[in-house]
């Protein structure tokens, strides 16, 4: 089928994951942290004049170093005002390090060859938790001559491998704690309180205990060691439930039925009716050795429809989704239609699952 992809995925029933895959654990967390910094040494490639910021950042640093410079007075395209993100991951001490990413904030056309001056990453509660440097590492290029441009990937993002070193440590102290709390990934009551019966099971007390679709609560028992609690229960392999669903992405074609989609007997007529209006200018001219008239372009128009067959898809009691994807591939579906198709059928019931549009 041209231009649409199809996968399914045929498991039925419960799936067997980890704790570890399907649950995080309440307070052991990721920090976002962003910073805002100049990178120099570009070969021309840096933010124009036009952008006033990179030369106002610039005039600052020089300030802190003792170089009073005016802002105007700056004329230079080999700097570029950016962005800097990265993630403090859980436990990060001070000398630890992070991978960033830095991103163009102006105009400027390309990072390659750059180097991050030393960058502040400030954290939800604007305080400095990172210090970024480093020389940029760039997956693309951006090449510009005489009004023709070659462009690879996006030369305006780049990442410096282990570029922030961690300044400030997040507080969690998993010592005097008593209780923890697992919170499912996907909401589901089945799950949560398979997962319970599975931990219960493995530590061989009432240790879990469901309080909603998302939420287990872990109890810790007197003198239990913290960190090899939490490793065992990671570890546990649990059943899971998963929520029968259809994801389709338009921009891509890309259709994904799980196979816990449930398809009840239903008969499918779709068709389609194509309408082409088509213009074309012919020039009229007077004929040989004519003294009058005059040379003319007529515009001529031409209204072409189409009305094709309609396909005809029939599903069964018992049907599959293998059954519905070889049918559709059988009509020549393209993703657009698979969309309205999967939509028609959830409203007329005979589609049981939760149809997601990216």
């Amino acid at each position: 089928m041209s231009g649409s992809a199809y996968a399914t995925d045929s498991a039925s029933g419960p799936r067997q994951a980890r704790v570890k895959d399907i649950a995080t654990i309440e307070g052991i967390r990721d920090n976002q942290l962003v910073g805002y910094g100049i990178v120099v040494g570009l070969a021309g490639t840096g933010d124009s004049q036009q952008t006033t910021f990179p030369a106002q950042t610039l005039a600052s640093t020089l300030l802190r170093m003792g170089v009073s410079v005016p802002a105007a007075a700056i004329r230079v395209q080999n700097l570029a005002a950016v962005f800097v993100a990265a993630t403090l991951p859980p436990f990060a001490r001070p000398g630890t390090k992070l991978d960033i990413t830095v991103s163009s904030a102006g105009d400027a056309r390309s990072l390659e060859g750059g180097l991050l001056l030393m960058t502040p990453l400030y954290g939800a509660d604007g305080k400095i938790y990172a210090q970024a440097q480093g020389p940029l590492v760039v997956g693309g290029y951006s090449i510009s001559v005489n009004g023709n441009t070659r462009q690879v990937n996006h030369p305006n993002t780049a990442r410096v491998p282990f570029g922030a070193m961690v300044e400030r440590a997040v507080p969690l102290d998993l010592q005097g704690k008593t209780q923890f709390s697992l919170l499912l990934n996907d909401a589901d009551f089945r799950s949560a309180e398979a997962m319970a019966q599975a931990i219960n099971r493995t530590l061989g007390r009432p240790a879990a205990h469901v309080l909603d679709s998302r939420r287990i609560d872990l109890a810790v028992a007197n003198g239990e060691e913290i960190p090899e609690l939490l490793a065992e229960v990671e570890s546990i392999e649990v059943p899971v439930f998963p929520r029968a669903k259809v994801v389709v992405n338009e921009r891509t074609g890309t259709v994904v039925i799980g196979g816990t989609v449930v398809l009840q007997p239903v008969s499918i007529l779709h068709g389609g009716l194509a309408v082409n209006v088509v213009s074309e200018f012919q020039v009229s001219q007077p004929g040989p050795f004519s003294s009058t008239g005059t040379t003319q372009v007529v515009q001529q128009t031409r209204v072409d429809a189409q009305d094709r067959p309609v396909d005809r898809i029939e599903l069964k009691q018992g049907a599959t989704v293998d059954d519905l994807v070889r049918s559709l591939q059988r009509i020549g579906a393209t993703a657009r239609d698979v969309i309205s198709i999967l939509q028609a059928m959830k409203s007329a019931g005979a589609l049981e699952a939760e149809i997601e549009v990216l």
